[in-house]
């Protein structure tokens, strides 16, 4: 029995292509857009093709690694090797001087990084008791219509 419509425009190695692309940090959207298919495209493709499916999750597996190794490193200080150049009053070539530059830890970043990962200490705890507030109220709208019962002005 055949499918009615118009024939895939899948290919076996698009499952390669868009595990790149989803490790460079591509969207569904913009791995759609490479293929100069409809997004809708792309969702078909990874239900009806298991390896397509598979390829996106690794690749944007890798990059969201990536971009948590980042934030930790951001959380937590870091340094790096970096350059300055300088070109000196008179001088024919410029003056490259190599320095490791310590990058001070991100109080942002060390806070989001702990509500994610140690959400029970970290997370913003805003308990309210319900109950004692409708208590309340419910204690006072029975006063009033007890003391209406019972021929009292209201108050």
């Amino acid at each position: 029995m055949s499918e009615a419509g118009r024939p895939s425009s899948y290919s076996d190695d698009y499952a390669r292509q868009a595990e790149k692309l989803a490790q460079l940090g591509a969207t569904d959207q913009e791995i759609a857009d490479f293929f100069e298919v409809d997004v809708r495209t792309i969702y078909r493709w990874k239900h009806d093709h298991d390896e397509f499916c598979q390829a996106v999750k690794v690749g944007k597996d890798v990059a969201d690694e990536r971009v948590e190794r980042s934030l930790y490193q951001k959380a937590i200080g870091y340094e790096q090797d970096e350059v300055k150049i300088f070109m000196p009053a008179g001088a024919a070539e410029p003056v490259y001087a190599p320095f490791r530059a310590k990058i001070a830890a991100d109080t942002t970043a060390a806070i989001f990084w702990l509500k994610n990962r140690r959400k029970d200490d970290w997370r913003e705890k805003s308990e309210t008791d319900l109950n004692h507030g409708v208590q309340d109220s419910l204690t006072a709208l029975l006063d009033q219509i007890d003391g209406r019962s019972k021929g009292l002005p209201n108050g």
